[in-house]
């Protein structure tokens, strides 16, 4: 399908030496698609992120959203953006529902606010000091400052991080119904269920460079591996076929494995945990 591109990332890079850094960095996300980025702690995620968020300037290429330089008109952009940062921010002194305020004044939103729809969506309570709220609680709060202004552009960094499998799994379903109001949204998560439920593609980035961008199903084809069994019987060449969904030739049976996201991650990374 073709879609008008809303985030435009074109050879990106930022080269803080000794490897780190992004290297010529590109992908573009389209109007109503949600795009995953995946890759461990190091990889790039949160600098490429943050040059989106105008607030590193690339040192070459260029990042724009809706047309305007991520960079000079960062003021502009931030008007139709939601923003989850990977480590959430606060005044701690403040309350929950002090800063949700806060927030709110700051964007110019009042009574069309979707503050209250959210709050009771991720079981938000606002009251005492946010320095004493959990982690799953301060996360739910940033949650709500994001979406609360109804944004068109999301740009979310980890953004489950700390909740509990029942809110992670209610904002995955969050994430499909504001994807069908045809929000754009790129999304970072280590999460490779959370990835598999709500991405259109899939950008994986490794040691600063994006080593593939495609759609999750494409990405299952590329790495689909048949294998073949032969069997001592035709009954058992039947029935292999069967429980596999493989395909018969007499005493053998062909079979292909499918992979998980996962593994797939996992066969870009050489088999190894980088964290």
């Amino acid at each position: 399908m073709d879609k008008t591109d809303i985030i435009n990332i074109e050879n990106l890079t930022r080269d803080y030496g000794n490897g780190k850094g992004i290297f010529d960095v590109s992908f573009q996300v389209g109007k109503g698609e949600v795009f995953g980025f995946l890759g461990p702690n190091g990889a790039g995620k949160t600098t490429t992120i943050r040059h989106l968020m105008g607030f590193i300037k690339p040192k070459s290429g260029a990042c724009t959203i809706n047309g305007h330089s991520c960079w000079k008109e960062s003021d502009v952009i931030q008007r139709t953006l939601g923003y989850i940062p990977g480590e959430i921010s606060f005044f701690d002194d403040m309350t929950g529902a002090e800063f949700l305020k806060f927030i709110s004044k700051y964007r110019g939103i009042g009574c069309n606010s979707r503050q209250k729809e959210l709050m009771e969506l991720f079981d938000v309570n606002p009251k005492g000091k946010i320095k004493k709220m959990s982690k799953g609680m301060k996360q739910k709060i940033g949650i709500v400052a994001a979406f609360m202004h109804d944004p068109d552009i999301l740009i979310l960094d980890e953004p489950t991080s700390g909740l509990d499998p029942l809110m992670q799994n209610r904002f995955v379903k969050f994430i499909g119904e504001e994807k069908g109001r045809g929000k754009t949204i790129l999304l970072s998560s280590h999460i490779f269920e959370e990835v598999e439920r709500t991405c259109d593609r899939i950008g994986i980035i490794r040691e600063g460079k994006l080593v593939t961008v495609d759609s999750v199903e494409e990405l299952r084809k590329r790495h689909m591996y048949p294998y073949t069994v032969t069997l001592d019987s035709e009954n058992e060449a039947k029935g292999f076929a069967k429980a596999f969904d493989g395909k018969r030739d007499g005493l053998k049976v062909t079979v292909t494995a499918k992979q998980s996201l996962e593994d797939i991650f996992m066969h870009y990374y050489g088999g190894r945990e980088d964290d």
